[in-house]
């Protein structure tokens, strides 16, 4: 088996009926299997995939166990050389997964593959970053990566220097296209569950290379990603769990001083951008209840940073039960 591709989904039937279409379409010459982890949906997903794709391997779960939980059941059962999670919101492109397959193949020391990714206009989705530290914390605060996109300082993070072409060596691969070598999974082990969504991908990039593996970028296989999905259904809890992601990453590699600065630059980073609501609140009485809103979640997210930070995070309890216990892994 060539590569075993992961499909984790929750109430998005069109969608991931339309990632499968593309995955049996436009993979060819390669032998693979599909496994799909459904997050406990209502949209009839299941009854879906079993009737279109008899092929498919498929795990129900009973309640929505979260991204990092529903791929790592996927992973645990997977009989492939490679790994592929896909995000059920893709549509894969012209053979992708056996042009990523090739790449990875021909760079033995790579652990994660990550193609090119763009969006529905077929713009380019920067899906490439670097891992959460106080100095991407800080830019990101003061608004520097915005003002001074093209610098290689300030664009950092998230790469917006770069034009993704070519092939090159990275510190993490977004997880809506990502080919893990199976053989590292077996040295480092499965996605860390304390991150419910969101910040698995730099810490599981991370502990690769810890251990002596690269993390590759190829240009050449593509994808589109209908990003965000599920995250408008409700935009301030994912908000705050993207920040509070980086924040359990700079609490399991950093040290305490460098925990407490990225705390405070979070909460600064919050506290900038509640002004700018507020004035707007006040001057546009067509969206003032909208800004004022928007200011208040700015202002609910700096709170949590200063008193306490896994407010921040929809798996809340599980994530202080497994720092009490130190059951995360390292």
């Amino acid at each position: 088996m060539d590569v075993s591709i992961i499909i984790v989904a929750w109430n998005v039937r069109d969608l991931l009926y339309g990632c499968l279409k593309s995955v049996y379409e436009q993979t060819k010459e390669l032998e693979f299997e599909v496994i799909y982890v459904d997050n406990a949906s209502e949209d009839g997903s299941v009854q879906l995939v079993r009737r279109e794709f008899p092929d498919v391997r498929t795990i129900e779960n009973q309640r929505n166990e979260g991204f990092v939980i529903a791929n790592n059941q996927g992973i645990e059962i997977a009989r492939g050389r490679y790994v592929l999670l896909l995000n059920s919101d893709t549509v894969v492109l012209d053979n992708a997964i056996k042009k990523a397959v090739e790449f990875a193949d021909a760079h033995p020391e790579a652990a994660v593959v990550g193609c090119k990714v763009l969006n529905p206009d077929r713009t380019l989705q920067r899906n490439c970053f670097m891992y959460p530290s106080v100095l991407n914390v800080f830019i990101s605060a003061m608004y520097l990566n915005k003002l001074f996109p093209q610098s290689r300082l300030c664009g950092r993070e998230r790469m917006t220097w770069c034009d993704f072409n070519g092939a090159m060596e990275v510190e993490t691969v977004a997880g809506c296209f990502s080919l893990v070598r199976k053989k590292a999974i077996e040295q480092v082990g499965p996605m860390d569950k304390i991150y419910y969504v969101f910040g698995d991908d730099p810490d599981w990039c991370y502990r690769f290379r810890k251990a002596g593996w690269k993390i590759m970028f190829t240009s050449t296989p593509r994808i589109i990603h209908y990003k965000g999905q599920n995250i408008k259904r409700n935009p301030d809890k994912f908000f705050f769990q993207m920040h509070g992601s980086k924040l359990i990453f700079l609490k399991k590699f950093g040290n305490a001083l460098t925990f407490l600065l990225a705390r405070l630059l979070t909460c600064l980073f919050f506290v900038l951008r509640a002004p700018y609501w507020l004035v707007i609140g006040m001057l546009d009485k067509a969206g003032r209840k909208d800004a004022i809103s928007t200011a208040g979640t700015y202002l609910a997210g700096a709170r949590c940073c200063l008193a306490d930070w896994t407010d921040l995070l929809m798996n809340k309890e599980q994530v202080k039960e497994m720092l009490r216990n130190g059951e995360f892994l390292v």
